[in-house]
């Protein structure tokens, strides 16, 4: 039976920091994620990637139960996962992450130690006429855009469908205290800026990180070095003492 994961270790030799659980967006599959979950693999992270939720939007609250079903199935599936255990979601992966931790479950076996949602959409639908119009909200990455265009499971059509307003209320209206590190390409169509605004200042513990030039897929977009970077650094913070201590800072610059 093939696996509906992609998996990525450690380097031997390497001690694994923590765990990672990748959601993927619409349309996308687990091997879009190949070249993130290798990055944070290299920094000994332990990785896994996991297909984009199926949601139906009559029966949100099951379709989200079921979501976390497949989490914890998935941790179960990791041979002793270390922690921290983050979350990371993309476009609707993270609208979905984003409603589930709104509802405090701390004693889930999947429930994190933080969450990374990257590519929140906002409320408007974007209409797109062609696979082209779809690809161009997506990425400008030469690299992805072959790699979405080239995988037969990829369907036209898909990478645009209606993200359920119910969820994005639940993800916009949170106040949960876990931690969140938010990630938006500064030209994305398909984001709400005003939106992820108010829930970085709502939620207690998080930091919206604005990528110049990026679009949705601001985890596969022409900047992917600089965000997995960006993503690395929230890690290591986690387990820095006291968590989320800033593990680098500049005391000169001249730039």
């Amino acid at each position: 039976m093939t696996s509906p994961y992609v998996d990525f270790s450690a380097p031997a030799g390497l001690r694994t920091r923590g765990t990672v659980l990748v959601v993927a967006g619409r349309g996308e599959v687990p091997a879009s994620y190949a070249r993130f979950g290798a990055r944070l693999a290299a920094d000994a992270y332990r990785v896994r990637v996991l297909p984009a939720p199926a949601l139906d939007e009559a029966d949100l609250t099951g379709s989200l139960a079921r979501f976390a079903a497949g989490l914890a199935e998935a941790v179960a599936g990791v041979e002793e996962p270390v922690r921290p255990l983050v979350l990371v979601g993309a476009d609707l992966g993270a609208a979905a992450l984003g409603a589930l931790v709104a509802r405090p479950e701390p004693a889930a076996a999947w429930w994190p130690e933080a969450v990374v949602l990257a590519g929140l959409p906002g409320y408007d639908a974007h209409r797109t006429a062609v696979w082209d119009d779809e690809l161009d909200a997506r990425t400008h990455c030469p690299v992805h855009r072959g790699v979405l265009t080239g995988d037969p499971s990829v369907q036209r059509g898909a990478l645009g469908t209606t993200v359920p307003p119910a969820l994005l209320d639940a993800v916009y209206g949170s106040t949960t205290e876990l931690p969140h590190l938010l990630l938006v390409g500064d030209a994305d169509p398909l984001a709400s800026r005003a939106d992820l605004a108010r829930a970085a200042k709502s939620l207690p513990a998080a930091r919206l990180a604005v990528v110049r030039g990026a679009h949705h897929d601001v985890l596969n977009d022409l900047q992917h070095r600089s965000v997995a970077a960006e993503v690395v650094g929230f890690l290591e913070a986690l387990r820095a003492a006291p968590p989320l201590a800033p593990v680098v800072h500049a005391e000169s610059s001249s730039w």
